[in-house]
């Protein structure tokens, strides 16, 4: 593939930066739009780095000049405010697509996510299945992808991926909870009894994923794709064995799913707990995508399993907690607020 421009929104977040990364490996020059300005000195001189926000017109008509491919990673995360929520996912959307159509981009890629599922009985997961969203993070999500439907049919090339929950290097939010915890070597408790089986995936996978929906022709990419890690087991199982490969003390705590639902329900309507809904309604349940159609059309497949992924960012953490141990905020990037979780890990360490 000849050298390319492609522009990144929400470029400077977690995954953002591992699709600059992957992109600028290729050989191909990135711009990034962020809220925030680029903290990653292996990046800096390798990428632009313009700092606004995707509902600015102007700015967003500015940079789609030249651009041939857009990922269109930008979104509020669940834990911002709902009108925040949905006005930059929804609204933000469609601004990037009609500055994309009018600078006529060849492709947008569009990192949408398996919250439009809602809580599904049925697994695997299929990209045909009923959208349902939980919560204003899952509606939104389902509202952008309507507005990239409708901008196929206005004859652009539009992939819309939907990844399962990813981590790796970098990744803290949520995860930086159970990595904590585990680091102390408390016990983790998991809403029911662990026997469910939750599927994850690397965010190195994730941005092959991404690269192959940029890449492969439009025949192929201009469609709509899940994106999962291929090898997991229940969620006992792999957290017994993310603490054995990381020797941690650490040891599944089960509990009774309805109680631990309802009492987390209660404290994060008190704002007290960062565990949003669609977080604890899944936890016990089955959560797994087919990936059957990224393998067939576009030749994906997944490098790492639950247990590799869980080792790989854990042991990142290892190295880092310190410097995030004291910044909190929304974001994947930084650690979000315990609140009353920090009672529950002082009471199980």
């Amino acid at each position: 593939m000849k050298k390319q421009t492609f522009l990144i929104t929400g470029g400077t977040g977690f995954l953002g930066c591992h699709l600059a990364r992957n992109l600028v490996n290729r050989g191909h020059r990135v711009k990034l739009l962020d809220l925030e300005t680029l903290n990653e000195p292996d990046l800096w001189g390798q990428v632009e780095n313009y700092v606004g926000d995707i509902r600015n017109k102007l700015l967003v008509d500015r940079l789609m000049q030249g651009v041939d491919v857009v990922i269109h990673a930008a979104a509020a995360l669940p834990l911002a405010k709902p009108k925040e929520i949905i006005d930059t996912t929804v609204r933000g959307t469609k601004i990037v697509l009609e500055a994309a159509k009018k600078n006529h981009v060849k492709r947008v890629v569009y990192i949408s996510s398996t919250a439009v599922y809602g809580v599904p009985e049925k697994h695997p997961i299929l990209e045909s299945d009923p959208r349902v969203g939980v919560g204003p993070y899952g509606n939104a999500k389902i509202e952008a992808e309507k507005i990239c439907e409708k901008m196929r049919k206005q004859k652009m090339a539009v992939a819309i991926i939907r990844p399962k929950t990813f981590i790796g290097t970098g990744r803290l939010g949520v995860f930086q909870i159970l990595f904590d915890w585990v680091r102390r070597g408390a016990k983790i408790p998991v809403i029911g009894d662990g026997s469910n089986r939750y599927q994850l995936m690397d965010v190195e996978d994730l941005a092959n994923a991404v690269w192959l929906a940029a890449s492969r022709p439009t025949r192929l990419a201009n469609d709509t794709f899940n994106v999962g890690g291929k090898k997991f087991k229940t969620i006992e199982e792999d957290l017994n064995d993310f603490f054995k490969k990381v020797g941690s003390e650490s040891r599944v705590l089960k509990t009774p799913a309805g109680l631990i639902k309802g009492t987390l329900a209660f404290f994060e309507r008190l704002g007290l707990s960062p565990l949003y809904a669609w977080v604890y309604a899944t936890a016990d349940k089955d959560s797994f995508v087919s990936t059957e159609k990224i393998e067939k059309k576009l030749g994906w497949r997944a490098k790492y399993s639950n247990t590799d992924t869980l080792v790989r960012t854990f042991e990142w953490y290892q190295k880092h907690w310190k410097e995030y141990e004291h910044q909190t905020g929304i974001t994947h990037r930084v650690a979000w607020k315990q609140g009353i979780l920090k009672i529950a890990r002082w009471i199980l360490q």
